[in-house]
């Protein structure tokens, strides 16, 4: 098990870097269609175990999160390559029809339309990084400068190829891949927004985890944004080999919501991690107007024990392999996402709705 991060790049910037990857993805795909088609049907038996069969049905299912992730990089690592060729061949044709070189024709319309950075430029971003770039005062300056010209540089090759682009006919036929969505249950778990929102966002979180509470800000842009068209599920996965005391976190915010009182306890836990100790919880629940021996009592009797191990065991059957992981409408993502992550599925969703 493990948690997630997330890296952040622009698509074209990176289209090159990404690319001697494909291949692998490619074969790894290629593996999986070939298991695929070697099962005869979804209830053939692959396995028994003391007479208990495992088929070709349940393997494909606990197969499918991991396997939609890689047709979806396959996809992103695609649509990036063509739209780096799409580039290419733009600069190539309006160079053929001036007669000079792509060099040439950038140094036109891009190097030469780029205004030189400016001191005030200068001064105002040393100011925002100094404290994160190395070397004395001269060197750190001359380094932002650099940096400020590639950034003005980047920008004007973006909106030359934006008009070149526009003067264009272009058309890209590429599909994505068809959507897969998990089989992920609700029931008796803790919720907000209408039971009968257009859009469900299952949430398997671990309150140690410090990817989850990185995102805890971006899902209340998500409620706000969106208000009661999502509703926002709650599912346990702690992560006992990375934080031995989470599952007690869990069980507690359980028993906050035998009184109501789930989402006040879960922002508490979030704002405090890591401290989950007895004496703790028990802080939180006072903090959070819980009866305090009704709580006192759930705690002590471990009341939701099993309540979060068939979380954690419909989270692995799910294909959680770590936290945060999200499936909005059974669609799965993971990390600790940006906004637009999560507006681009929920968006989509909303448009498929009646």
């Amino acid at each position: 098990m493990r948690e997630h991060g997330v890296p952040m790049a622009d698509e074209r910037r990176n289209a090159d870097l990404w690319w001697p990857t494909l291949g692998l993805v490619v074969c790894l795909l290629w593996s999986f269609a070939v298991t695929a088609a070697d099962m005869a049907s979804p209830a053939e038996m692959l396995a028994e175990v003391n007479g208990e069969a495992i088929t070709a049905q349940e393997v494909d299912k606990s197969l499918g999160a991991p396997l939609a992730k890689l047709e979806e990089q396959m996809f992103m690592l695609k649509r990036q390559r063509v739209a780096a060729l799409i580039d290419e061949r733009l600069l190539a044709a309006e160079a053929a029809k001036r007669g000079i070189s792509v060099r040439e024709l950038l140094a036109q319309e891009v190097t030469a339309k780029v205004d030189a950075v400016t001191d005030a430029d200068v001064d105002a971003t040393y100011a925002e990084l100094k404290g994160q770039l190395q070397g004395d005062e001269p060197s750190v300056r001359a380094q932002v400068r650099s940096l400020l010209q590639d950034r003005k540089l980047a920008a004007r090759r973006q909106a030359y190829l934006d008009t070149l682009r526009s003067q264009a006919k272009i058309v890209v036929n590429m599909k994505p891949p068809k959507i897969f969505r998990a089989e992920v249950g609700t029931e008796g778990a803790p919720f907000k927004g209408p039971a009968t929102a257009q859009v469900t966002l299952v949430e398997f979180q671990d309150f140690h985890c410090p990817f989850c509470q990185r995102v805890q800000p971006t899902l209340a842009q998500v409620v706000e944004r969106y208000g009661d068209r999502v509703k926002v599920v709650y599912r346990d996965f702690p992560i006992d080999q990375l934080h031995p005391q989470a599952r007690k976190a869990h069980e507690a915010a359980r028993c906050a919501n035998d009184q109501g009182k789930f989402w006040a306890y879960h922002d508490v836990l979030y704002a405090k991690l890591p401290k989950a100790g007895a004496e703790e919880l028990i802080a939180y629940a006072q903090e959070t107007g819980l009866d305090l021996p009704q709580f006192e009592q759930c705690i002590a009797r471990r009341t939701h024990r099993d309540d979060v191990q068939k979380d954690i065991d419909d989270g692995i059957r799910a294909g959680v392999t770590g936290t945060p992981t999200f499936f909005i409408n059974g669609r799965p993502l993971s990390g600790a996402l940006p906004l637009q992550a999560f507006a681009r599925v929920i968006d989509e969703e909303l448009a498929r709705a009646p």
